[in-house]
């Protein structure tokens, strides 16, 4: 029963079977459904996936610089007050850089960039513990190919990396009641600073 389900709802993203009855909105909702309730989607993708559409996951940063910027600030504390209503979840947050300067200076960059987010998650009454699996990519992995300086380049993101196994619920296997919890806002904190050198991004 569940093949042809599934069938069925791979026919709807037919552009020519599924546009009228579909209108790009009842396949992929219908089928994650069917996904969440079999147990074949892994939740931590699942809470990713709703913290990656509720909330910006990423923040820029000048040339060189640690330092968290008014805006970005505004963002982690949207961040904060994700992962505060969600405490049986572990986030990472990874460090990047553009490709200007020493790849060894600019792991070291990336990562005061994590930390300065961490920090100022902290701040937010994020408890440190729950911030796990800090990275620096340095440069490995920009979002633009260039050697100049590029903004979009020099950032943070944040994700979502598991659960807290000492959290009841998890205990319990109920991770759908964590995932489709309420969310609702807060607010408060102060940020961190990275040093510069010579040489670097």
């Amino acid at each position: 029963m569940l093949a042809f389900i599934t069938v069925a709802v791979a026919g709807c993203d037919d552009a020519e079977l599924g546009t009228q009855i579909d209108e790009g909105g009842f396949g992929n909702p219908t089928m994650n459904n069917i996904l969440y309730h079999t147990g074949e989607r892994d939740y931590v993708t699942v809470l990713a996936d709703r913290f990656a559409a509720e909330v910006p996951t990423t923040i820029t940063f000048a040339f060189n610089s640690a330092t968290l910027e008014p805006e970005a600030r505004a963002i982690l504390r949207q961040q904060a007050d994700f992962i505060r209503n969600f405490p049986e979840a572990r986030f990472s947050v990874y460090g990047h850089t553009d490709l200007v300067g020493s790849q060894s200076y600019n792991q070291q960059l990336g990562l005061r960039r994590a930390r300065a987010v961490v920090d100022f998650l902290v701040s937010q009454g994020v408890h440190r513990s729950r911030l796990e699996a800090l990275v620096s990519l340095g440069e490995t992995q920009p979002l633009f190919a260039t050697q100049a300086e590029e903004r979009r380049n020099r950032r943070t993101v944040t994700e979502v990396s598991g659960f807290v196994r000492s959290s009841p619920l998890v205990t319990d296997g109920r991770y759908a009641q964590i995932v489709y919890r309420g969310y609702a806002a807060g607010a408060g904190g102060s940020g961190g600073e990275g040093e510069g050198s010579a040489g670097g991004e």
